[in-house]
């Protein structure tokens, strides 16, 4: 499909066809020195497919010129979608997204596209088979880390451990931020979410188990970003009473 065609799928106000196939969140804070490279990348992709593809930047309150550059790439690819979030949170920009999402299939990636956005093919096969949701994981055969500091990958596997240990014994990796929803299950969890911060997606994950959804890991190569919006020392504290409230919520 060429950019003209996908151009005409949308009306003049941004709006979207009847049936959208694939919507990708990403969540937004102060990202202006990543967002044109990504979004240039999403472009990209998007362009490639012929299925109808929307990507909703959700900006999580930013101070800089996250939103004027949102909204430049939208003026010129009515395809791309600006939502604003109150700074709650990575968890309450994911859930605006995900709840606005038109697709059958609703995608997170995060700013910096870790995981580059060209992986979406291997996410949506799974949920084609009878998976509801397809999560990343980069510590399952097959998964890539480039250039990730020791310190940082020590710091995710001992939250990991914890989050196996408490909430989800069986699975990986909860915390790349690439998963793969169907839109019917994206509805019913993010609509009872709660957790607002980082620890988002072990509360989803936790309830979809509770829910009996089917839920596969997908090996991902992931690159580390330089600019993680992570404070170790501020943010850790807060995402450990996170997963035990989620725990104690699991156990009613």
């Amino acid at each position: 499909m060429s950019k003209t065609d996908r151009q005409n799928t949308y009306d003049s106000y941004g709006n979207p066809p009847s049936r959208v196939f694939l919507s990708i969140i990403i969540p937004a804070f102060n990202e202006e020195e990543r967002l044109p490279d990504t979004l240039t990348k999403v472009v990209e992709f998007v362009e490639s497919q012929m299925f109808i593809v929307e990507a909703i930047v959700v900006d999580n309150a930013s101070t800089d010129r996250t939103a004027a550059i949102v909204a430049d790439f939208a003026s010129r690819y009515p395809f791309i979608r600006y939502l604003f979030e109150a700074r709650r949170g990575k968890g309450a920009a994911v859930k605006t997204g995900m709840l606005s999402g038109h697709g059958d299939y609703l995608l997170i990636s995060d700013a910096d596209l870790a995981v580059p956005i060209t992986e979406v093919r291997e996410f949506l096969q799974p949920m084609r088979d009878n998976y509801d949701i397809a999560i990343g994981s980069r510590e399952i055969k097959g998964a890539v880390r480039y250039n990730e500091p020791f310190h940082r990958h020590l710091m995710g596997r001992v939250f990991n451990l914890i989050v196996r240990l408490l909430v989800l014994p069986g699975l990986r990796d909860t915390q790349c931020g690439f998963k793969g929803f169907r839109r019917d299950v994206a509805r019913d969890l993010f609509s009872a979410s709660r957790i607002d911060g980082w620890s988002f997606d072990v509360e989803i994950l936790c309830m979809a188990q509770q829910k009996g959804y089917r839920i596969i890991e997908v090996p991902v190569d992931w690159f580390y970003g330089e600019k993680s919006k992570i404070n170790p020392a501020r943010d850790a504290w807060v995402m450990l009473k996170d997963i035990i409230r989620i725990r104690q919520d699991c156990r009613r």
